[in-house]
């Protein structure tokens, strides 16, 4: 077991590598760099002044030389303008010359200075990564139970009514998406003039005029159940349907296996067939594909984060991407990459734990 994991996480490495290089290499094309330029400088730049601008800083530099330095393995590039004022990959503002370290990568803990945040990669990434870890926590915590409850319900008896039921909610609610159910969430359960606010408060059972708020911005800062439901309820409905159609395919093969039906001939209930003996093989499959929820919940809701007005991770992604913020797209794209990295470690080591076949050969 820990050679199974020294080499997928030698992979693992390698492949982190590969995609940051080449998510590197698109975001230092110079037409990206050139807006750069003229973003932090002047849109009427003439090219000598962008070109005069960018090989100061570094940016002309080969891309695996700007590379290694971006990682920290080289010394960061530092050139002294005309002024006497110094320029490079580890000048910050309101730092001394002096103090200004040789190496600043990834290694190092330095994340780079977004450029229109005017503060630190880290410091900006930090906050918004929380905000979204909270959002990934409630989602999952709503999402998975009930998604494998259903499936396991519509699994165990492939063909009845209640399979029927709980596979079309499954579908309606992988069809539907975030960006549809939200707006509906909105304007029901959040309108203080339409809905079932006016309603329910005319009658005195609630004392505001809305259910819940229809945006989720304090949430980051107090997250309770009126400003937070809509948007957790509004992802896990989405993500819900794929995860009880996978769990309920499991379950109904399992269900048709060999050493179910020697049970079921033995006298075993109903119950103990599927709790002892069907459950664990049938939650094999659905593990791999909640393991692949975490990306699609870190990059994927950047729909709900605007429709509900919530600073998340993938806001911040869309802003950087907009505003060419180049540092803030190499972190991001570095943080990107290792969730997907390690929840994929992370479902191939459970893999091995719920299938004993893999585990003995």
């Amino acid at each position: 077991m820990g050679l199974f994991i020294l080499r997928r996480f030698g992979m693992m490495l390698l492949t982190a590598l590969c995609l940051t290089y080449i998510v590197f290499f698109m975001t230092n094309l110079y037409p990206n760099l050139e807006k750069l330029a003229k973003t932090q400088g002047n849109f009427r730049m003439s090219e000598e002044a962008v070109d005069s601008y960018l090989g100061n800083r570094g940016y002309l530099q080969p891309t695996p030389i700007k590379y290694l330095q971006w990682l920290g393995v080289l010394p960061g590039f530092v050139t002294e303008l005309e002024d006497g004022r110094k320029v490079g990959k580890c000048v910050r503002p309101g730092v001394a010359p002096e103090d200004m370290p040789t190496y600043c990568g990834i290694l190092q803990g330095d994340w780079g200075f977004s450029t229109v945040s005017k503060a630190p990669v880290a410091d900006v990434l930090g906050s918004r990564l929380a905000n979204t870890g909270k959002l990934m926590f409630w989602v999952m915590v709503v999402m998975v139970p009930s998604a494998l409850v259903i499936g396991v319900l519509a699994g165990m008896k492939e063909g009845s009514r209640t399979d029927r039921s709980l596979s079309t909610v499954s579908i309606l609610s992988t069809s539907t998406p975030e960006y549809v159910s939200g707006v509906i969430f909105i304007a029901l359960l959040a309108s203080t003039r339409n809905g079932l606010g006016p309603w329910l408060n005319e009658m005195g059972i609630i004392e505001s005029k809305a259910l819940f708020k229809g945006t989720a911005k304090s949430a980051m800062d107090d997250a309770n159940l009126r400003n937070f439901t809509l948007p957790v309820v509004t992802i896990a409905l989405y993500g819900m349907g794929y995860i009880a159609r996978m769990t309920r395919a499991s379950m109904a093969e399992v269900m048709t296996a060999q050493y179910v039906r020697t049970a079921r001939l033995k006298g075993v209930s109903f119950g103990n067939v599927v709790m002892k003996h069907a459950l664990r093989n049938a939650l094999i499959a659905p593990f791999t594909v909640i393991m692949l929820q975490f990306p699609w919940l870190l990059n994927g809701v950047v729909i709900v984060e605007f429709l509900f007005a919530y600073n998340g991770f993938g806001q911040q992604l869309v802003t950087a991407a907009g505003n060419n913020d180049i540092e803030m797209l190499l972190a991001v794209s570095v943080v990107s990459v290792f969730v997907v990295l390690v929840t994929q470690l992370i479902s191939d080591i459970g893999y091995v734990y719920l299938n004993p076949r893999i585990r003995i050969s």
